[in-house]
């Protein structure tokens, strides 16, 4: 049996009338940059993340960029952040001249501690930059105390957690910014790159779309320095069309991640040493919901596994196989392996599973069964 990590073209056969029409609808108006699509898909973002104003961009990262030249940060500045996420979170700090100031992970939900944040807060600090990872919510109200106490902005990168909740409340609605991304891969994912920056506040988002058109407004008014962060209207047509389908999506992930769950327990792995994704006490009924984006196993033996499932046709991936404080990019930080073990520790230990919507639930035993002929 071959089992992808991820299966796109099967999504796009259920919804291919839709998207045809929504990209000929697109070509017959000739209105690629900006105009209705986009105007529609940030109306139909804001209202599904609970937040009062949407501005689509050009890609995840743009988003998390913006936000940061938004604020006027840069040279002088320090964001605090995760060293255990995608490059961009670091990166898109590093593009502004500000300095990453990394924290450490909990060991169970690979999120950000909070715990850990205050000792990092010098008088530099403008910012912290929370990682929504595989789909689940950092503990926010901590991290938001932390912000009022010492006068800081807050971005959520909410890149891999759209339509995620915490207490009851929306990945991008907490903070002063909320950052998705709609990279193909994603829950939400475009036909090509496409972001999303949610906000509450009217004046930080009327200049945020300024920034995402070279700071222009009006036309060939320029107060701030921006640059090309433009959504294009193709991305947001199919972008659109998908959202609609987006919580049937997100249930079908919860059910097969469940499936695993219950699998992995049935076929002894837990006396293994397979640990299973952290889930909330209570479950949805706390107020968390976790959207799936990933299934990630702690394993024994995590690449030898790897390759076991790789010859029996299941694809896996690793995230991070390097966390970002021992990426050589970020070598004059001056950080030195052992500095961040529970990040280090995640990167040695993990691998992710397909959990696509599409999945049956032959395939999810075909893999668990794979990962119980490793170990037995």
């Amino acid at each position: 049996m071959k089992v992808p990590l991820l299966d796109l073209v099967a999504q796009y056969k259920q919804i291919q009338a839709e998207i045809d029409e929504a990209v000929q609808r697109v070509f017959a108006t000739q209105y690629f940059i900006m105009g209705p699509e986009v105007n529609a898909l940030e109306q139909a973002v804001a209202a599904y993340s609970s937040c009062t104003h949407a501005c689509g961009v050009s890609s995840g990262t743009d988003a998390l960029l913006i936000a940061l030249m938004n604020e006027g940060i840069g040279v002088g500045d320090e964001v605090i952040t995760t060293p255990y996420t995608f490059f961009a979170t670091a990166g898109s700090i590093a593009r502004t001249g500000a300095k990453p100031v990394f924290v450490d992970i909990d060991p169970e939900t690979f999120n950000l501690c909070p715990d850990q944040i205050e000792a990092r807060i010098t008088p530099q600090t403008r910012a912290i930059m929370v990682v929504h990872l595989y789909g689940l919510m950092a503990d926010m109200d901590p991290v938001m105390a932390l912000a009022q106490k010492h006068n800081l902005i807050v971005i959520e990168d909410a890149a891999q957690a759209i339509g995620a909740e915490y207490s009851g409340r929306r990945a991008g609605s907490i903070g002063d910014y909320g950052c998705f991304s709609f990279f193909p891969s994603k829950n939400l994912g475009g036909a090509g790159d496409g972001g999303m920056v949610v906000l509450q506040d009217a004046a930080k988002a009327d200049k945020l779309f300024s920034m995402r058109n070279h700071g222009m407004n009006p036309k060939y008014y320029h107060r701030f320095i921006g640059g090309n962060f433009r959504l294009d209207a193709l991305q947001a047509a199919v972008i659109g069309v998908k959202l609609k389908h987006l919580d049937a999506w997100t249930q079908a992930r919860q059910r097969n991640a469940s499936q695993y769950d219950q699998l992995i327990a049935e076929a002894g792995l837990l006396d293994k040493g397979v640990i299973r994704p952290w889930r909330p006490k209570g479950g949805d009924g706390c107020g968390c919901r976790h959207i799936i984006n990933q299934y990630v196993l702690r394993v024994p033996d995590r690449d030898a596994l790897r390759e076991h499932l790789t010859h029996a046709g299941i694809g896996t991936e690793i995230y991070y196989p390097v966390p970002l404080h021992l990426q050589e990019c970020f070598a004059y930080l001056d950080y030195q392996a052992g500095d961040f073990p529970e990040s280090e520790r995640a990167a040695k230990e993990t691998v992710a599973l397909p959990v696509y919507p599409e999945l049956t639930q032959e395939q999810a035993a075909y893999v668990v069964n794979s990962i119980a002929a490793f170990y037995n």
